[in-house]
Formats: C-alpha cells, structure tokens, sequence
C-alpha cells in the first residue's frame, strides 16, 4: 500500500476524466488532459537529467502548468520546490545551490535573474521556459514543446517515502528547505477532510471512493488561492482539494485583484477561498462595499469556507467579511514545519476573536526544558506538534535537532512559536521567539503588541520590531501604514486606543508611519527591512 500523492492523482484522474481539474480564466483543463499533459511533462524531466529525489525549482507564478509540473515531478519521484518569484539574483542562487536543483521552470518574464545565475549553479541541467509573451531565453526549452515533443510517461511503483521540500518564507535569515515525505504530508490533512464528514482514504483504491462519497454528501468543492503556491497553506490545501475529487481556480493577476477574485468566486460558483490574513481580507472587503456602492453586489452564495494561516487575521476584517455569507472563516496557525497548531472558526452569528485559538488536537505547549504547561497557568511556552511532521530541514542537521525534537519518546516540531494557554484550551499567539524583543528584562512577542495596534480603525498595516536603547536594553517600536488618504492620526492617538490592551510596558516607545509595509509574497512580515526603515527614520544605530 502507498498513499502516495502521484498515485493518489492518477486514481482520481482515472475515475472522474471528463470533470475540470484546474482552471485560470478561459484556461479548462480535464483530469484526463491534466494527467497526460503531466506525463508527457514526466517524460521530458526524465530525459533532461531528473530521477528519483532529484530537484525541480518552481520559479514561476500561480497557474495551471505549477500543478501540471508538480504533477509531473511526483510521478518521476523526483522533489518539486517552490522558489519566492520576487527572488534577486542572489536569493535565486542560493536556493538554487543549496536544494541541488537539477530543473527550473520559469516564467519568461523572470527570465533576466534566471539568464544571470543558471551558468553558477552546477547542479542545474536544464531551465524550462512558461510561456507569458516573452521571447525565449537562449538555451531554454519551452514548457509546451516539451509537452507536444514526448510520449507519456509509463506508470510506475512508486512509494510513501518519496519527498517533498517546503522552502520557508522566513522572517528572520535565508529560507530553509522543509522536507517531507509523502506519508507526513498526506498526514496533515485530516482536518480537510472531517469538515466532509467523510473519512480519509487508507489505500489508493479508496481515494476515488471516498471523493465520490464527499460529491454525494454535497460537497462541490471549488478551491480558490489567492495567494502564492510557494506558500504552504495554498500549496497543501489545493493539492488536498485534487486528492478529494474537486477543482482548483486561479486568478490571472500576479498579485492580489480583489474584484477578479469575487468575479471568480461569482463565476466559477467558488467554495473554498485561501487568503493571507488582513493583508487580503482589507482589500476584500473594499471591493465588496464598492461593488455594493454601485449597486452591483457580487454573488457569494456559493462560499463555505474562508481559510486562512501564518498571518495575523484580526477579529473587525473576519467579522465584515462574515456578514456578506453563511460561511466560515477558519483561521489556522500553522507552519511549514507542521502543524495545525491551533485553529479559530467563525461562523454565521458566531463573534470574532484576534490572534486566539483552540489548541489543535496533536499539539502542546512546552516548556525550553520540554515538560508541558498545563491549561489555565500564566506561563508562556513553546508550540509543539507531534504526529504527522517533516523529517529534517534539508541540509541543515544543527537547525533540524533544534526544531525536531524526541521527547520521552515522542517526536515533536517545535518551529519557535510562543503562545499561552487557558483553562479552556484557548491559546494566544504571542510570535516567533527569534524576533521577540527583550526590554528592561522583560520579553515581549511583535505579534501581541500588532494585534493591539491593529484595531485602531486608522491603522491598515502594522510591523511591530525591537530597537537599541541605551537605558531599556531594547525598545518596543511600531512601524505603522495608515488607511490611504489619513494624514492625521498621531503618535498619541494610537497610544491612547491600546488603554488595558496590552500591558503598558508592552506599548511602542517610537512610532514610524511609512507609506506602505513590504511583506513576502506569502504575506509574511520582513521584520528585518522594517527595523532597517525604522532605526533610518529615527537615526539609530543598528549595525
């Protein structure tokens, strides 16, 4: 028996051909194009040098040929992994190097960073080119040439060792390649399907067997992600979407078009939406209300489900975007080190929290010595999951002992998330530990404080960092983005609506406003560009 997600594919492909797998604007694909195009594409990797464990880079946008090219990858046994498309040469290489790639596909408009690094990475063998209305880089072969000049690719056994590697966004230092097997990462996703009510599949057999139980149980699932594939919860939810029998929609636009997004969702009559937190949710809901302004409201009649994860999603954006729907908003932690962490669901008539959640069934809150914190202490400890987790980073032995960790016999991801617990299994999220800002000897966690400044109506966006201080040791400062067109909340104001939010030596000393906040296109903070805009503005030293 292997659950392994090429065969898993290929099941569904042979059961459901005619139904539409994946689609992007006029772009339709069936599962019985989609499963040969993907073997033609299998073919084509295996005579440019890939085999089993071997490295093909995704360098390339959200659409239909990432999930044709994972495909193909999965069937040849060989490790799809996704690469950042905003990546500068450098960034680019050393991914690139340090994965080992023997293949990278890329849109032809990033061609440039990939014509100035292919010729240093010695590992790589071939880069495929995307069609997007750019001329062919020298030496490139073009995806669809691939596809039209092979004959598909045989079946073979394959098993539930086989990888997959998760690159890290990362706040903090270079990414780091998460890697997974088949078995941890099919693993994760029962959670997915006990919202059907149906059980997961336990042989290959069973895979198209219990997708057509979730078709019978009115399930029509039509999966959007709005954000990045090279981000963990739109990758692992669109491709568990395949595995449970429905399709996936992708936007056209190369970053987040909040109107095409709801004429998607009015279009393809969309189920499920992935989003980023805020960072999505704020723009969703401006498209809605204009679209209301103009007495052109868009149809979400067909949405149950909103999920979302790794960003901050406060408790005003769930509770509007729940008025327009009978839906859920799942907000999850997670990482791409495992999880779920915890999770929050808001239903219809149900209030919204921010940045709380119930402790998720395999996880826990540790202490640095490894024993538990019990529900309803003060304490703040280290999330832990246990069950179904990653096997190591790749190439990064000291980092994997840290993060994966065997305590009294059990093996536990602990990424360095802190949280507490409540009587009632309800955890807050307080931040990444490596970002956690030590004042006066008191530890405070960016996350905690951004929640708090969050719900100023004035504030869109908030990047809450440590700075040097020769008195405090570090002080609290927040780098804040105003709602477009406000030039006139202060200092002050903000300080004033966080009263008995959060604790006052938790309140930021400085306050920068800045025009916009970079985030990662998975919509990850870059704490370490906004401490650099923040100690410009207000001319400290940082180095």
């Amino acid at each position: 028996m292997t659950m392994n997600y090429a065969d898993m594919l290929e099941s569904i492909a042979d059961a459901f051909p005619d139904d539409i797998v994946v689609s992007q604007g006029d772009k339709r694909i069936t599962w019985r194009l989609f499963d040969e195009r993907s073997a033609r594409l299998s073919q084509a990797f295996k005579k440019l040098g890939a085999g089993k464990d071997d490295m093909v880079a995704f360098f390339i946008y959200n659409c239909t040929e990432y999930l044709e090219g994972i495909f193909a990858t999965f069937k040849l046994r060989s490790i799809p992994i996704n690469v950042n498309f905003r990546y500068i040469e450098d960034e680019l290489k050393y991914l690139l190097e340090d994965s080992g790639a023997k293949i990278l596909l890329f849109h032809g408009s990033l061609s440039k960073v990939v014509s100035n690094v292919r010729d240093q990475v010695s590992t790589l063998k071939a880069v495929v080119q995307l069609d997007d209305g750019s001329p062919l880089l020298e030496g490139a072969f073009r995806y669809e040439d691939l596809i039209a000049e092979n004959e598909p690719a045989e079946r073979i056994k394959r098993s539930i060792d086989d990888l997959y590697i998760l690159y890290t966004g990362g706040t903090t230092g270079m990414p780091k390649g998460v890697v997974w097997d088949h078995r941890g990462l099919f693993g994760t996703q029962d959670a997915i399907y006990s919202l059907t009510g149906v059980a997961p599949p336990k042989t290959i057999e069973e895979v198209p067997v219990q997708a057509k139980k979730v078709r019978e149980a009115g399930f029509r699932l039509v999966c959007l992600p709005s954000p990045p594939l090279i981000h963990g919860t739109a990758y692992l939810l669109a491709t568990v979407t395949l595995v449970l029998g429905g399709s996936v929609e992708f936007l056209r636009s190369k970053s987040l078009d909040a109107d095409e997004l709801w004429r998607t969702v009015q279009e393809r009559k969309v189920t499920q939406i992935i989003i980023i937190g805020d960072a999505f949710g704020k723009p969703m809901i401006k498209a809605l209300e204009e679209a209301e302004e103009k007495g052109e409201p868009y149809d979400l009649s067909s949405v149950t489900q909103i999920f979302s994860s790794g960003v901050m999603w406060t408790a005003p954006v769930k509770q509007k975007l729940a008025e327009y729907g009978d839906m859920y908003l799942i907000d999850t932690i997670g990482s791409s080190e495992g999880g779920p962490f915890g999770s929050s669901t808001v239903g219809p008539g149900m209030p919204a929290t921010t940045a709380t959640f119930k402790i998720g069934n395999r996880a826990k809150i540790l202490r640095e010595d490894g024993t538990e914190i019990p529900p309803g202490s003060d304490e703040t400890g280290m999330l832990a999951v246990y069950g179904p987790i990653p096997l190591r980073y790749h190439n990064a032995p000291e980092k994997s002992a840290e993060t994966f960790r065997t305590i009294d016999g059990v093996r536990y991801s602990i990424p360095g998330d802190y949280a507490k617990i409540d009587a009632d299994g309800t955890i807050t999220l307080l931040g990444r530990g490596s970002i956690c800002i030590n004042s006066a000897g008191e530890k405070i966690y960016p996350e905690e404080v951004e929640s708090a400044i969050k719900q100023h109506p004035a504030v869109e966006d908030c990047n809450v960092i440590g700075l040097p201080d020769e008195e405090w040791g570090s002080v609290v400062t927040a780098v804040v983005q105003l709602q477009k067109g406000n030039n006139s909340t202060t200092y002050e104001d903000i300080i004033e609506s966080l009263g008995d939010k959060i604790s006052r030596y938790k309140h930021p000393k400085h306050i920068v406003f800045v025009e916009k906040i970079k985030r990662t296109p998975a919509g990850k903070s870059i704490y370490k560009l906004s401490r650099e805009i923040a100690a410009e503005k207000l001319g400290i030293s940082i180095t």
